[in-house]
């Protein structure tokens, strides 16, 4: 990669600086016009109908960029930008526009609206790569209530298998039914996955959805594993008694035996070497009246880590303590647990050529491990995968006030813009290993 105002290859990547009034007003365009309700925030839920609009839109927004683009059997918005070389195994960017209830304007879109104007820059300054590259809108990347993330994207990476689609949501519903609800292929969305070493490379733009690349005044962060996520759920049955006449001593209360789960569950994020972090996000009891002693409770709860040895030893402990405290306050419990995704490591020669194409555009950057989950943990097992990371303002995200500066969010669009042509460039593989 050469310095600032230079050329990589055949490729200027000065004339590659984004548009960075367009980008903003791209993504405002997309907050404004499909949201679930106005509620605070933005809700754009996979399978709503906001979100089955959106899809119509980023489809529409593709191709007004000048690719190649369809809906797949999985519900991905795929564009393709021809390359000089049609049969070179292809570059491929991308990221999701679906939100959490009440979420942010930035989660995902920046990647997906990034992508499009990396592409659309390189046609109107006459530019072309020497690979196709692919920019994806994937489906349903947050989590639902059928357990299944990234939905999209492991379907592109041939890991969305019958056992998923089987997935009931609290109605009943079968994931693969609601899927063809909404106008889907769930046959050939378990038929489509690409094959291992298909892809030259895989780099995604994301904010952070923390404070660190703000509190330390860096620019771009250069993603150096993804978490993995293990979520659990745990049912505890106990006794209903009159809250007034049954002795402290001989009650079997459910929802105290779950509050001592919910302190075990943080207590592990606590005490978690390095990058690892633990949640309760939801937690419900019955029969919910103040004169009655709760006779089941419920609790759902994730832990977070790029250290696999440190998430498997971590299950061990929470399901231990949890059955200790629920045996001794003559509970029953039942814990099952539910693997989201692996920790994943991005590639280092990946990692290396982000860090370049930050030099090279005059930019600082640092290091960060990813600890939420994302589409690139999933399209690794197509090719070397990398991530770039801009600030969040306050480190918020998943709700209302996420925030990522337009100068910040164009800075992105130009390091991806950079790697993409960087990774371009590399004859062969791009990986290191």
């Amino acid at each position: 990669m050469t310095a600032s105002g230079g050329t990589a290859g055949s490729i200027d990547l000065d004339r590659l600086a984004p548009d960075a009034d367009r980008v903003a007003s791209t993504i405002a365009t997309l907050a404004a016009g499909f949201t679930e309700s106005a509620e605070p925030g933005w809700t754009r839920r996979v399978f709503s109908d906001a979100y089955r609009a959106s899809r119509g839109w980023t489809l529409a927004l593709m191709r007004d960029a000048g690719l190649e683009a369809h809906l797949d059997p999985a519900g991905n918005v795929v564009g393709v930008l021809p390359g000089r070389n049609r049969s070179a195994p292809p570059l491929m960017t991308g990221s999701h526009t679906d939100t959490v209830h009440g979420g942010g304007r930035f989660d995902g879109i920046v990647g997906v609206v990034g992508a499009v104007e990396v592409a659309r820059r390189l046609l109107e300054s006459g530019q072309q790569l020497e690979r196709d590259l692919v920019v994806v809108d994937f489906l349903g990347e947050e989590a639902n209530p059928f357990g299944v993330s990234c939905v999209g994207s492991r379907s592109i990476a041939g890991l969305l298998d019958a056992e998923h689609l089987g997935r009931r949501d609290d109605e009943g519903r079968r994931l693969g039914d609601v899927m063809t609800t909404f106008g889907l292929d769930p046959g050939a969305a378990l038929a489509q996955g690409w094959s291992p070493g298909s892809l030259h490379g895989y780099v995604e733009l994301h904010v952070e959805q923390g404070p660190v690349l703000e509190t330390a005044g860096t620019s771009i962060g250069v993603v150096t594993a993804i978490a993995g996520i293990e979520r659990l759920f745990a049912r505890f049955t106990g006794r209903a008694d009159h809250a007034g006449t049954m002795p402290m001593d001989q009650r079997r209360d459910a929802l105290a035996a779950a509050a001592a789960a919910v302190v075990a569950v943080e207590r592990e994020g606590c005490g978690a070497p390095v990058h690892g972090v633990s949640t309760v996000g939801r937690f419900e009891s019955s029969p919910g009246a103040l004169n009655v002693v709760p006779d089941e409770a419920r609790v759902w709860a994730e832990i977070r880590s790029t250290e696999a040895a440190w998430l498997t030893g971590a299950r061990r402990r929470v399901v231990d303590a949890i059955g200790a405290e629920a045996e001794r306050r003559g509970v029953t419990t039942v814990v099952d647990w539910l693997n989201d995704q692996d920790p994943v490591r991005a590639d280092p020669l990946v990692q290396d050529l982000i860090g370049s194409s930050a030099d090279s555009l005059g930019l600082r950057w640092q290091a960060v491990p990813s600890g939420a989950g994302h589409d690139a943990a999933h399209l690794a097992h197509l090719g070397p995968m990398g991530m770039i990371f801009i600030p969040s303002v306050g480190g918020r995200s998943h709700c209302p006030e996420e925030l990522s500066q337009t100068d910040h969010v164009a800075e992105g669009v130009h390091v991806l813009a950079a790697t993409l042509v960087a990774m371009d460039a590399r004859s062969g593989a791009v990986t290191s290993a």
